[in-house]
């Protein structure tokens, strides 16, 4: 009775050793994770380069799984760097001018939106009127971000970016003159410049269009104010037919060139003045 008692004596000791020797190893070791995490966390408060080495693999993990999953190559901010807006959000008049916009010219709400509400952004810090910069962009490309003239006048407001390349270096350079919204800017800066020195409307049209020497813009300033007067009605919430767009692009894209050729390009005393 004596040998089998010290054996089971023997017995709980071992299992008892066991049973603490495990508990101190399994004891130890979330130790040893909770101070790796806490050196790694220290580490990345002090070193916030390797934060950021981190967070561009893990991004790039996550892309190639998207990848494998979907078959897409993801850009998770593509929305933001989208030239679009609701138009829904927009206030009443605005909403209705881009909506009329939207239709006659064929293009999605959207990025009409978008450009409506710079344009009256911008308009009112510079005093000029935003349906006259809608109107002045709507027979420059019908609303192109991507248009080119023959003689080199790009995007929407068909600035020519040789000429004016000092005022996109605050946007990156001139491959900005395809980004709708510096386009935007940059065009309306050149209309200010125009009618400024023209001391009128109809002559800063004149001068935009690189007429100023001549004795006829072509016609241009006609089209321009035409549409303007269409924005007007309406953004004041009349009645407006939508007139067929005029065939501009096809006008500046096609040989021999077209009278009115956009964005201060035939008059070069004008395009120097403006540079």
């Amino acid at each position: 009775m004596t040998a089998s008692y010290n054996m089971s004596t023997r017995l709980r000791q071992a299992l008892a050793a066991v049973t603490k020797g495990f508990f101190q190893l399994t004891h130890n070791s979330f130790a040893l994770i909770g101070l790796t995490v806490l050196f790694a966390a220290m580490a990345l408060v002090a070193r916030p380069e390797l934060r950021q080495v981190g967070e561009i693999h893990l991004f790039s993990w996550l892309q190639e799984r998207q990848q494998e999953v979907s078959g897409v190559v993801s850009d998770l901010v593509a929305s933001e760097r989208a030239t679009a807006a609701d138009p829904k959000e927009l206030p009443k008049q605005q909403a209705a001018v881009a909506f009329w916009l939207s239709k006659k010219y064929r293009v999605a709400p959207e990025p009409i939106s978008a450009l409506v509400s710079e344009a009256y952004e911008i308009g009112a810090r510079v005093k000029l009127d935003p349906k006259l910069i809608l109107a002045v962009m709507a027979v420059e490309s019908g609303f192109n971000p991507f248009a080119q003239s023959h003689v080199g006048a790009q995007g929407l407001m068909q600035v020519m970016t040789k000429v004016h390349s000092d005022k996109y270096q605050s946007f990156g350079g001139k491959f900005a003159a395809f980004d709708p919204l510096a386009n935007l800017r940059v065009g309306v800066k050149v209309l200010q410049d125009c009618i400024r020195m023209a001391g009128s409307i109809e002559g800063g049209l004149k001068y935009y269009v690189g007429a100023a020497n001549m004795e006829t813009d072509g016609g241009y300033a006609s089209k321009v104010l035409a549409e303007y007067a269409r924005l007007q009605r309406v953004a004041d919430g009349r009645p407006t037919p939508q007139a067929s767009p005029a065939p501009i692009l096809t006008n500046v894209l096609a040989a021999p060139p077209a009278p009115a050729t956009p964005a201060v390009t035939q008059d070069k005393t004008a395009t120097l003045a403006l540079g």
